[in-house]
């Protein structure tokens, strides 16, 4: 008997498969070819109509739903990804690749320069958000799919999202972009450089060549989540869950066992987790493909202008708390797509959880999600084989 919820997608595996087409970096680079790990859920139509392209964030990753065995956490959007759910895999088939950079599975730092014989760590090409857009648009081609029915994303998978609608206009029915914006304020920019120093000032960074001396930047990896944590949340969430409490074993006014807050006793430990598995110089590098976002940039800071290429649909969605992403840069995009000409629909959501938010669940955030995403299933041909 299944121990998984009713409406889970149970145990999944990733895929992992070579483009063996020559990617172009918008750095002036071409990578003969690259690994690309993704997962699959649900099943592609006849007509190869059905497809949802997922993206991740920053730190996420391929395993966006379902469960690993002996995992105690299911994908990092699961609740919005299954049979029932929002993006219904009754209905989708679903794709959510790790992006190249990233370090779980796919083509990054951690991989063999092929003309050093040696891993890239800090000499990895730079790349960005097109660069992925692109890279997916050949996974698209290996898995026969000529259109995506929508491309959906949270945070820099809104981007994305954002750049298909204008990269590949024809190859994408719909656009789904929530907690994003056109480009970086300077607050966020100075809250990744932060991010990125406290792992260049970590000794054992080693100016980025630590896999050759089989140690890692813990600390400053650590410290860099830290960091970039506390601009997830919100002060109304720190507030609720935290609030001033002390750990139950430190007392005011013991000396050789100075009082901790709940609070730095779950950031400490959110850092350490993270730096545990992820790669150092993979987030330098996305922070970096963060920061130079600039949706508008090649057409004169004109968002409009840039949109006017789009043929899809768009759902922009927003939270009152996240003040990363707040609800004014959502707006911006809307009111460049109706300027556009563009068929747009737009949610400002109630939330305390911060940027975060669009992780978690939500009741009104789910409705405008599944009906949305009902409109587009009812527009495709979903006769299954």
């Amino acid at each position: 008997m299944s121990t998984y919820p009713h409406n889970s997608l149970g145990l999944v595996k990733p895929q992992s498969i070579i483009i063996k087409k020559p990617l172009e970096l918008s750095c002036g680079l071409v990578i003969a070819e690259h690994k690309l790990v993704f997962e699959s859920y649900g099943m592609l139509n006849e007509t190869a109509t059905n497809a949802v392209l997922v993206c991740h964030a920053l730190s996420g990753n391929h395993h966006a739903a379902g469960w690993y065995r002996g995992e105690k956490k299911p994908g990092w959007w699961d609740h919005y990804i299954g049979p029932g759910k929002p993006i219904d895999t009754a209905k989708f088939f679903v794709i959510c690749p790790s992006n190249i950079g990233t370090c779980y599975g796919s083509t990054g730092p951690h991989d063999i320069n092929p003309k050093t014989r040696k891993p890239w760590g800090p000499d990895f090409p730079s790349i960005t958000i097109e660069d992925w857009v692109d890279s997916q648009n050949l996974l698209m081609e290996y898995l026969s799919i000529d259109c995506w029915a929508a491309v959906v994303g949270g945070s820099l998978g809104a981007m994305q999202a954002m750049r298909w609608s204008v990269r590949y206009p024809g190859k994408l029915r719909n656009s789904i972009i929530i907690a994003s914006a056109m480009k970086l304020s300077a607050q966020n920019i100075a809250f990744n450089e932060m991010a990125r120093r406290a792992i260049k000032s970590d000794p054992d960074f080693r100016l980025g060549n630590y896999a050759d001396y089989d140690t890692k930047p813990i600390q400053g990896l650590a410290l860099a989540r830290m960091i970039g944590h506390v601009t997830y949340l919100s002060d109304q969430s720190m507030g609720k869950r935290f609030g001033r409490e002390l750990r139950s074993n430190h007392i005011l006014g013991d000396q050789l066992s100075p009082p901790e807050f709940q609070v730095e006793s779950y950031l400490r430990y959110q850092g350490e987790k993270f730096a545990k598995y992820f790669d150092a110089n993979s987030y330098i590098l996305l922070t970096k493909i963060l920061d130079y976002f600039d949706f508008s940039g090649n057409s004169k800071n004109n968002p409009v202008a840039t949109f006017k290429s789009a043929k899809c649909k768009f759902l922009v969605v927003s939270f009152t708390s996240d003040w990363r992403f707040p609800i004014k840069r959502s707006r911006e995009i809307v009111d460049a797509l109706i300027a556009a000409g563009k068929n747009v629909s737009y949610a400002e959501i109630e939330s305390d959880q911060g940027h975060d938010a669009f992780l978690l669940p939500n009741k009104r955030y789910e409705g405008i999600f599944r009906g949305y995403l009902a409109l587009v299933a009812n527009s495709i041909d979903l006769h299954r084989p």
